[in-house]
């Protein structure tokens, strides 16, 4: 059995429908997405937990109850009186997203103000998943909490997986943003970054260059996303180069990392070579933006 910890903030999800000016409400959110592809990869023997704090309000109630039902343990979601989750819209054009968000009032911006409940969450987990976007949320005291028990699960045998996912109007400025995420790699296993992020914001020149980057913090495997170009991946010493088969037809692109992730960990977790892993990952990137939504069920 395999145990992971997803950590970081579910959302509400309004997203557009075939009809235009029409949207459809769901949930979802960086990490939880992951969370969520991952439940249907595993087995059943395997447990997929997700931490975040929401509020005591229907729509919270709402959420927890959709985890819940998708297979995700809720026993270690926080509860904050008085405070609601986070809201966003998807607007597309031509397959690309771009989103508007309302988080000012969500309760998953204190999830990591509790280091008893951040302890209770990964005692017995293998596995502690967290993204960019979980560091972007916290407030500074609060990312140095959960990096140090991060840390502290890595010291005690537990695997760290990071996808650095940079959304720099998260933070108060760029150099805030790029020294987190350097120090939230110093202290993981498995770094997933995107090569254009990576480009912007590191001035790296191709994703071997980003791999190398996450390598020298400490990392043992790194998997470099580049859409629908050449990936590159690295795991202690051995270098995969990867160009996943072209989309028919991208529809949305959201969750296209997320569940990249979820394939990959999936095929790593069972024991498949990183080639294989990397194709694991791809292959369902390239089902889920086929379809709307970020999370897709009928998966073919």
């Amino acid at each position: 059995m395999t145990r992971i910890v997803s950590i970081g903030e579910c959302m509400v999800e309004m997203a557009p429908t075939s009809d235009a000016g029409t949207y459809r409400m769901g949930f979802a959110g960086d990490t939880m997405n992951t969370a969520w592809y991952l439940r249907r990869l595993l087995g059943r023997q395997d447990r997929i937990d997700y931490f975040t704090a929401v509020g005591d309000d229907n729509v919270s109630n709402q959420m927890v109850a959709f985890l819940d039902e998708a297979g995700i343990g809720t026993a270690h979601i926080l509860r904050r009186k008085g405070q609601t989750v986070g809201l966003y819209m998807i607007q597309l054009a031509d397959g690309e997203r771009s989103f508007s968000y309302w988080r000012g009032q969500s309760a998953a911006r204190t999830l990591a103000q509790d280091e008893g409940a951040l302890a209770q969450a990964l005692e017995g987990a293998d596995i502690a998943y967290f993204s960019g976007i979980t560091l972007a949320i916290l407030a500074e005291d609060d990312r140095h909490r959960l990096c140090d028990a991060l840390h502290g699960f890595r010291v005690a045998g537990g695997a760290v997986v990071f996808d650095t996912n940079l959304r720099p109007a998260l933070w108060d400025s760029s150099a805030q943003m790029t020294r987190a995420v350097m120090e939230a790699a110093a202290i993981s296993d498995t770094v997933l970054p995107s090569h254009d992020d990576e480009s912007t914001w590191f001035g790296d020149a191709d994703p071997a260059a980003t791999a190398e980057r996450y390598a020298r913090k400490g990392a043992s495997t790194v998997v470099v996303k580049n859409g629908s170009g050449p990936m590159h991946a690295w795991q202690d010493g051995e270098v995969v180069n990867y160009t996943p088969d072209a989309v028919a037809q991208v529809v949305d692109s959201t969750a296209a990392g997320d569940s990249f992730n979820a394939g990959f960990l999936a095929a790593q977790i069972a024991g498949k070579p990183l080639d294989q892993s990397v194709r694991a990952g791809a292959q369902l990137a390239a089902k889920v933006v086929s379809h709307r939504g970020a999370l897709v069920t009928d998966l073919g």
